[in-house]
């Protein structure tokens, strides 16, 4: 997903602004699709550099779990750049302007399987949620929206912002 362009849509347009509205209310999980073969590698649909990609979001979000503004907020940068991951330069730009330390980000991925375990983990996480296209926007265990191939896709409830608001805050009762 950290090189999709519908996945840089999707942050971009309505996840970060919807998240910005309703962080407090959100049990946010980041995960990425992919397949895990037999030897326990992981395969990205954009190749081992997005493998990699997805490893710094995925370890981002393992050393701020009580704030998903700051993974999230990481993350958005470098999929903004997403033809650039995983390069450093960028990576440590992205840590800079969102207070993540690349140091921690370098260990977590260089500790002995813990950002491979951490990709696999959220491969897994995908594939038991039945979720197969990048990016799925899913609320309370459901697919609510779906952006694939440049188009929003089986949003019943809308796909802006607003919508995804105002769906967080109906299902937190307000």
């Amino acid at each position: 997903m950290s090189k999709c362009p519908d996945a840089k849509d999707c942050l971009q347009d309505l996840v970060v602004p919807a998240m910005e509205k309703v962080v407090d209310k959100v049990n946010f999980t980041l995960s990425f699709i992919g397949t895990v073969g037999d030897d326990d590698s992981v395969h990205c649909k954009h190749g081992p550099s997005e493998c990699l990609g997805n490893m710094v979001e995925l370890c981002a979000g393992d050393l701020y779990p009580k704030d998903p503004v700051i993974s999230l907020g990481f993350s958005n940068c470098l999929t903004s750049s997403y033809s650039k991951i995983p390069s450093r330069e960028l990576v440590e730009s992205c840590a800079l302007e969102h207070g993540v330390s690349f140091d921690n980000l370098n260990s977590c991925i260089s500790e002995e399987g813990k950002g491979l375990d951490l990709l696999t983990q959220s491969v897994e996480r995908s594939k038991a949620a039945g979720v197969t296209k990048s990016c799925t926007v899913r609320v309370n265990n459901k697919t609510w929206c779906i952006r694939d191939g440049g188009q929003w896709k089986s949003c019943e409830s809308g796909n802006d912002v607003q919508s995804l608001v105002e769906e967080v805050e109906r299902l937190y009762g307000e």
